[in-house]
């Protein structure tokens, strides 16, 4: 089969490589018939994962067709239409029973990784993938919903609502402030409001971008380049500060900026994959009674998300703003990389 290769910081590329083959009786081979690129994607091509090794098949998210189950998989059968989740989850470790899917100790890969697609093992970004722990690392597609819709599925989604809505504490009536209106952050603000936020604030460099987050539900946009982007966020709170400030873009600058604009007593969500390290003011922060998380998405709220977006209540397919075949995705890479100039949300890659 053909796949995405990467070769080291900065290197990646579309070529021949064997097929995927059942290791486990808990396996499943997939046929990629859509997947995507993730912002993390491009952190391991500039070398900010380097557990990523020379000749790792990339990609974490995809939609596809059961080709081949192993012996020990129920639910499951050739044929099946199904969203590969970002994280596998072997369903029997004391994490996943307690939900934290993300540090699933099952043996693949390495202990306490959740995530190991493009990362310890062969991603999505192929022709076919093999799939550990299938029956608890798939989710079988209902009619109504598409492949373009269902990719979303596979990572933003679900991290948008976990680490940013259900980490960051989010409860009715709040202000929420999302720091970087890329794909992951109107994720956050696409699903904000299920949680009963009253505003949600999007702050950008990219006017593009802003424009997008009024459509993915944001009440009020900020260009982070005026001089007074600051009091503008602050002015929606009368001063007071936000009560959850999100960051979602990985730089130490953002992160800064979701502290400054956070209420004594607020919550600043990390979503952003950061390459490098980021300061951590204790000595002004420890008597502002602020909570801080971060995290890897469990990829536990996926069927509750599923049923929303089969149920229209949340418009997934508006992430897909380009769309290539897989024979194209060194093309589609290069849309991705120059979102700011190709204004990129998320590019479908498609089998045919």
């Amino acid at each position: 089969m053909k796949a995405l290769v990467y070769g080291g910081p900065g290197k990646k590329d579309w070529t021949e490589v064997p097929d995927p083959q059942l290791l486990e009786p808990t396996d499943a081979i997939v046929r990629i018939d859509t997947t995507t690129i993730c912002g993390t994607d491009l952190h391991i091509l500039k070398g900010d994962v380097p557990a990523v090794q020379s000749g790792r098949i990339l990609g974490h998210e995809g939609v596809g067709t059961v080709t081949e189950a192993g012996s020990a998989v129920t639910g499951l059968a050739a044929g099946d239409r199904v969203i590969i989740s970002c994280i596998k989850s072997c369903g029997q470790c004391p994490n996943c029973k307690s939900g934290l899917y993300s540090h699933c100790l099952g043996s693949e890969g390495a202990s306490g990784i959740g995530w190991v697609f493009g990362h310890l093992i062969d991603g999505t970004q192929a022709e076919y993938v093999r799939v550990p722990y299938a029956a608890n690392s798939l989710y079988k597609l209902p009619e109504g919903v598409s492949d373009e819709q269902a990719v979303m599925l596979s990572d933003i989604l679900p991290t948008g609502f976990e680490i940013g809505v259900q980490y960051g504490r989010v409860k009715p009536g709040d202000t929420v402030a999302v720091i970087g209106a890329g794909p992951v952050g109107l994720a956050v603000v696409a699903t904000a409001g299920l949680y009963g936020a009253a505003a949600v604030v999007a702050v950008d460099l990219d006017e593009n971008r802003l424009e997008r987050a009024r459509e993915f539900g944001a009440t009020h946009t900020v260009a982070s380049s005026a001089p007074d982007w600051k009091d503008q966020v602050l002015a929606v709170t009368d001063g007071a500060g936000v009560d959850v400030a999100v960051e979602a873009v990985g730089i130490p600058e953002t992160f800064q900026m979701a502290v400054d604009l956070v209420r004594p007593g607020g919550n600043v969500a990390n979503v952003g994959v950061h390459g490098r390290p980021v300061e951590l003011h204790l000595e002004d922060l420890w008597i502002r009674n602020i909570n801080i998380s971060m995290g890897l998405v469990n990829a536990n709220t996926t069927p509750m998300l599923l049923r929303l977006v089969e149920q229209q209540k949340i418009a997934a397919e508006m992430f897909a703003t380009h769309h290539f075949t897989l024979d194209n995705i060194l093309e589609a890479y290069d849309t991705f990389g120059r979102a700011a100039e190709t204004k990129a949300l998320k590019v479908v890659i498609t089998r045919e």
